[in-house]
């Protein structure tokens, strides 16, 4: 029996939160049990709850999405949440950066796929992105460092007033707490814990927003920020 037998048929809850790209959300969960785990993307284990734990897990996290923002998925991995979350809301422009090659080689494959045109894959780390990539309003990220780190990885990728939206356990409370002083220098203004997936999923999926003002990075990043514009400026003069 290969891995890619033992997925579980969908639950009912995955066809009412997909719709109509239902059949490519099973097409991912096939990928993610396959080649997911012959690549070491994803462990063997996890293959039997791959629906629930997973795809669904990740894919509620639109509910705290707004409509027709920029995303950018921190250390996307095999994907997640940030294709789960492209199959529920085609009005996004969701960017997967990831800095392993063996992964954005199987990100680049799914998307191309599922044709999530609305989808680009980006290799490279979070901390060498600033200018590189467009800032955006919705950083994503799941299962990737604690909070302060991530944050100082993410954070500076957004737009003023946007928010970074981490996926985190039982200890989001906690991560908050130990955190507050790193993220008070990167410009947060607001942090909260918000818990979504009423229905789909149990227990609820538990996420941590983290809310910019003006300035996200703070004045760490305002040097590299401007640096960055002005670099671009002069390579679109060229």
């Amino acid at each position: 029996m290969t891995e890619a037998a033992e997925l579980p048929q969908a639950p009912e809850a995955a066809r009412t939160v997909f719709g109509e790209l239902f059949p490519e959300a099973v097409r991912y969960a096939e990928l993610l049990a396959d080649a997911g785990v012959k690549r070491g993307l994803i462990g063997p284990r996890e293959v039997p709850r791959l629906w629930e734990r997973h795809l669904l897990n990740c894919a509620v996290l639109s509910e705290v999405v707004p409509e027709g923002v920029t995303v950018c998925d921190v250390g996307s991995g095999a994907g997640l949440p940030g294709i789960p979350l492209a199959l529920v809301r085609p009005d996004l422009k969701i960017t997967l950066l990831e800095p392993l090659l063996r992964r954005t080689n199987f990100l680049q494959e799914v998307v191309e796929l599922l044709g999530l045109d609305h989808v680009t894959v980006v290799r490279g780390r979070a901390e060498e992105m600033l200018g590189k990539v467009p800032p955006v309003h919705v950083v994503t990220a799941r299962a990737v460092a604690p909070l302060d780190r991530l944050a100082g990885w993410g954070v500076p990728l957004l737009r003023p007033y946007g928010e970074m939206l981490a996926l985190k356990g039982d200890t989001a409370e906690e991560e908050i707490q130990s955190a507050r002083a790193a993220l008070s220098k990167l410009g947060v203004v607001e942090t909260s814990v918000l818990h979504v997936g009423e229905g789909i999923v149990d227990p609820l999926s538990t996420v941590v927003r983290v809310e910019v003002g003006e300035s996200p990075g703070g004045v760490r990043f305002a040097a590299k920020r401007a640096k960055a514009a002005r670099t671009s400026r002069t390579r679109r003069r060229r």
